[in-house]
Formats: C-alpha cells, structure tokens, sequence
C-alpha cells in the first residue's frame, strides 16, 4: 500500500491507538490535540490507579457496553482485555489483577505507560502537534487553531477522536458538535454517565457528614442489587456503588421525573433478626442508642436513617428494621456533566458503517467517546476507547486500499 497523509484529530487513548497501527503500516501520520500535553483524562484517571482492563470473563465483558454492545463487539473481539494487557507488557508495563478484578499497572500510575507509548508513535514516524485545536471544515480540509495562527490540513482521510462531554477542562468539551450537525452527523444529546446524584440535605446533616463514605451497605436500583461503598457529598452521593446505578437512575429522572436509590445498611442481617434485636432495646433509651445496640449502626448510617426515614418509622421496632434494609435515597437531579466520569450519547451508530467511518463524510472516520455508548467504571471505558481506535485504523486502511 503507497503512502498515505492521515489526521488523527484528538489525542487521547482512542486516536493515539489508531495512530499506532497506521504508523506501523508506513502512513504519514499526525496527531492533533488542542491541549499542551496529550491523553490529560487518561493520566488525570491514572492518579488514583489507572484501571486499564477488566479480567471478569470475556463473554460477560462484551455485554457491559448496553445497547451499543452488538455494534462494539467485533472492535472488542479485536483488542480484548488480555490483548491490553500484552500490549501494555510490550510498552514496559506489567499489570496485575486487583480484589475487585479491576487490572491495573504494577506501578499504579499512568504516566510511565503513556510516556513509552509516545516515544514508540514517533519512533515509528508519527507526527505529535498539540496545541492545534480543531475548529471546522474549509476548502475541503480540517481547520485548525494554533499559536501561530489558523492552518487547513489536507490528508487522504482523518479520524477524529475528541472524547465525549465530560470533563471538558481536560479537553473533552464537545465543541466539535456544530460543525457536524452541520454536515448532517445525526448525534443524541450528551448525558452524564457514571455520576453522582443531588440530594436534598439538610444543613446539619451536609455539615457534618459531607465527605463521610458509607461502607458495607448494598444499594438498589433498576438495574439491580450490587454491594459497596460510596460517599455522602455536600450536594448529594457520588463513588463507585453510586456510578454502578447511574444510567438506571439517570434515565428513570429522564423519563418519570423521580428516582430514588435504595439502601441496605445491614446486608450482613435479616429483617427479623432486626425486629427482635430492636424490640429488645428500651423504649426510653435515645435513638441513637436503640440503632447502635440493637442493629449495630452508629455515625453516618444512623444518621441517614435519622434524615431519611420518617418518624412514624423510627419508633416501630419493625418499620425502623424495613428502612434499615430498605432505605430510599430520593434524588433530585444528576451532577452536571462536567463532573462525570464519562458521557452518553453522541454520534448515532446509524449513521457509521463497519468501518467507523461516517456514512454523511467519506473519509471520515470516528471512534472513542464520541460514539454513542457508555460502559460502568473499571476498565471498560477505556478498553473500548483503545479498540475502536483501532478498529477506525483498520477501516481507514480498507477504505484507502479501495
């Protein structure tokens, strides 16, 4: 195959892995990203531990990406959790497999992996331009700004990997959005993903227990029971357990208006053995006193059933078991996008053929989070990001070979 000039417009995970693959085919290619440095979500997210894959059976991994996980499942069967993991090794990088069967580098951090991964892309001859923010279509080129002023690029075929609506500071802004709807690009609005929630608390209880994480409880939701942890914030909850409920909550106060997120604060008992533990404690005796002794709960758990439950429910032995097991946390709202993890919605899968090209701009091609799909927290973002990164590589060679 001759040459050819590829743009690669976003450098984050999504794009650099595609211009891994073309690079390696002999193509001239470019990476633009409008920011000092490149994949700044991906080493933000690598600070706390990078979760780089998941381990849990492939089979059931390949579903968690909802009603997008048909159209990812050839880009995934391509790059799979164990084959990130080879590649990762292949850059310097070893990986283990954490309690919650998260995978994560050795080192916990991302930036010695993206450091290799940079200097392998221009060993093979990429071209690395940041600061070059792309602002549109002209004279059938890509327009860019940069500190030394507008430029059009000409290439043979771009991909644009811009991320998705959530934390626009790092680059991943959406403002990419006009300039394809005005191509007619069919794109569902943005909704925050794995997010937390607003919650109507009281001053006190926002005083005192903001930043407290309630831990070994079990929560509820549509989407099913899951144990966990999470943390009580001045607006409201946010933390793992809260994102594993996220879409099912988010999309029930899209289309009811109301939502609520139901607690388990003592998995470990049976309603029954609350009721009895309960109705032993002297009726005399504080709440607090009755809820420590008789269901062992103290601090942020007494106090949510303190704010949450009502009255006529604290006194009962057997209604104040109920909402020991069954406590509701209304929710009001979900946080702005802007604080979300990741995003919803975006480029609608009709409109890209298989090869994650846009059906309305030949030579176009798309991948990562600007596709419409959404996946929990743990590896699963960013393993989809790196293999449609590469499966857009594999469409823009086929596409140009045609």
């Amino acid at each position: 195959m001759s040459q050819k000039r590829i743009a690669i417009i976003g450098g984050g995970p999504a794009g650099l892995a595609a211009a891994e693959l073309l690079s390696l085919s002999g193509h001239a290619v470019t990476v633009y990203d409008a920011m000092p440095t490149f994949a700044r979500k991906f080493l933000l997210a690598g600070k706390s531990g990078l979760n780089i894959t998941h381990s849990e059976d492939y089979a059931r991994f390949a579903t968690r990406f909802g009603a997008a996980s048909a159209r990812l499942r050839p880009a995934l069967d391509a790059f799979t959790p164990s084959d990130i993991r080879d590649w990762a090794a292949g850059l310097g990088t070893e990986t283990f497999v954490g309690s919650s069967g998260r995978v994560f580098p050795t080192v916990m951090k991302a930036s010695p992996l993206l450091r290799a991964w940079l200097r392998r892309l221009e060993a093979q001859g990429t071209t690395l331009r940041t600061r070059h923010r792309w602002v549109g279509f002209a004279d059938q080129g890509y327009v860019f700004e940069t500190p030394e002023g507008r430029s059009i690029v000409h290439c043979d075929a771009a991909l644009l990997a811009l991320g998705g609506a959530s934390w626009p500071r790092l680059g991943s802004d959406a403002s990419w959005l006009p300039w394809l709807l005005e191509k007619g690009v069919e794109i569902d609005a943005f909704q925050p993903a794995n997010c937390g929630f607003v919650v109507g608390w009281s001053e006190s209880f926002r005083e005192r227990f903001a930043g407290e994480p309630v831990k070994s409880v079990t929560a509820t939701s549509e989407a099913g029971t899951f144990p966990g942890e999470f943390v009580i914030t001045a607006n409201g909850i946010e933390g793992s357990l809260v994102y594993a409920h996220a879409a099912s909550l988010r999309d029930r106060l899209l289309d009811r208006g109301s939502a609520a997120l139901t607690l388990d604060l003592a998995p470990g008992r049976t309603v029954e053995r609350l009721t009895r533990d309960l109705t032993r404690q002297d009726a005399k005796s504080s709440f607090s006193n009755r809820l420590r002794k008789g269901a062992g709960l103290d601090g942020v758990k007494a106090a949510l059933l303190r704010e949450l439950a009502p009255e006529r429910d604290r006194t009962e032995p057997g209604r104040l078991a109920g909402m020991i097991k069954a406590l509701p946390v209304p929710l009001l709202d979900t946080r702005p996008i802007a604080e979300a993890i990741s995003s919803a919605g975006g480029i609608r899968w009709s409109g890209i053929d298989d090869g994650f090209m846009l059906k309305a701009l030949p030579g176009t091609f798309v991948a990562g989070e600007m596709l419409d799909w959404e996946a929990p927290t743990g590896g699963y973002l960013l393993t989809a990001c790196l293999a449609t990164g590469r499966a857009a590589a594999r469409g823009i060679e086929a596409w140009l070979d045609r």
